[in-house]
């Protein structure tokens, strides 16, 4: 795949999808998770393991977060003299005359439409951040090529779409694997072909396809296009079979947080052969005290540990302090829990302060967030 294909991070999506309050000030894709980790260093690490080194990241707002984390790429081997990668803004549409209230992918696309003209890559790969998975591209690209489809839709069969991946495309197939229709996910049934909203194609057909729905004025995203022209063009599957999450509700954020706390799923989301890169932040190792009493979560390093934690996710530099119970939670960096604390089902954002004694206890599926810089 090297040389061969180029990848671009679609981070503007149908519906827009917001993480309660942990979005008011950063877009999904730069979200913590996992202790360590951003939601984007999910897609940008399959695209480096598949050989994709000329990425280009299409934001849409509030990215000042997203670029802090990048940075110049190098962390994912992505600061290179040719490709590389490249963040860019919607603010170009005003150079191409585009109505700000036209704000799909196809428009964002068209407003850097330079960085794929001037590629030498055959092929393109587009995803979202926001689909959590660990997956080799570079097995789908090869499907793509022996398919002869024009576009390739990578997509995963799940058994519980009555009550997951609610308002995402599903795909009904041909015995070829060749895409006949494509509707929303309701949750009328269990069993679904759910979209990932990843497409691969030839990088002139991408071109060809942009130019075309801007003249026409009948699109703002992709996805309409696709489903509009079914029976015209040949949209094939790709079927991934491994873990799936889509993040896009405080909910789900918090459901694949409690999955991560699984072996298996951490096992192939964080620890297989293909890695999960992310910026490095050296810190000290955690301090674990003689009062400390962890089960079954993550810690990430810098913390100090003198109470309780159990099934949750505790991000770098934490302390909680003696007396302390926290069950079923996220505790971002920078927090401080004082003594004798109760958090049951919480989300908190970073640099919290929550005083001696006080009580907080959220419900498993709506959970308590607490957004960034509050002391209470």
């Amino acid at each position: 795949m090297r040389n061969e294909c180029m990848g671009i991070v679609n981070l503007t999506k149908k519906g827009e999808p917001r993480i309660s309050k942990i979005n008011a000030t950063r877009p999904i894709s730069s979200t913590p998770i996992a202790g360590r980790y951003r939601v984007i260093d999910f897609v940008l690490s399959n695209m480096v393991n598949s050989g994709i080194k000329n990425v280009g990241i299409y934001a849409k707002e509030k990215y000042r977060s997203l670029t802090d984390h990048l940075g110049s790429g190098k962390d994912w081997d992505l600061s290179r003299k040719k490709g590389g990668l490249f963040i860019f803004s919607p603010e170009n549409t005003k150079y191409y005359n585009i109505n700000a209230s036209r704000n799909g992918d196809i428009y964002n696309l068209l407003a850097n439409i330079d960085f794929i003209e001037r590629g030498d890559e055959e092929y393109v790969l587009i995803a979202p951040s926001y689909m959590i998975c660990n997956i080799d591209y570079s097995e789908a690209l090869e499907y793509h090529k022996k398919s002869n489809n024009d576009i390739t839709m990578i997509y995963k069969n799940i058994n519980n779409a009555d009550e997951d991946f609610k308002g995402n495309l599903t795909l009904d197939l041909d015995g070829n694997n060749r895409i006949i229709s494509i509707g929303n996910n309701v949750g009328a049934f269990p069993r679904a072909n759910i979209s990932m909203e990843t497409y691969i194609m030839k990088r002139e057909d991408l071109i060809k396809c942009i130019y075309r729905i801007v003249s026409k004025g009948s699109h703002l995203f992709l996805e309409d296009f696709i489903i509009e022209e079914l029976n015209n063009i040949k949209v094939g599957a790709y079927e991934h079979k491994g873990y799936l999450k889509c993040i896009d509700s405080i909910q789900s954020y918090f459901e694949i947080s409690n999955d991560l706390l699984n072996r298996d799923v951490a096992k192939e989301l964080l620890y297989s052969d293909r890695k999960i890169f992310t910026k490095e932040k050296n810190e000290s190792p955690t301090i674990y005290t003689d009062t400390a009493n962890v089960k079954n979560s993550f810690i990430a390093t810098g913390c100090v540990i003198e109470g309780s934690v159990e099934n949750s996710i505790i991000f770098r530099k934490v302390k909680v302090k003696k007396g302390s119970v926290i069950k079923n939670s996220i505790i971002m960096q920078n927090c401080t829990i004082e003594p004798s604390v109760e958090l049951h089902n919480v989300v908190f954002d970073k640099n919290i302060f929550i005083s001696e004694g006080k009580e907080l206890k959220g419900d498993e599926s709506y959970p308590i967030v607490i957004e960034k810089n509050i002391s209470m």
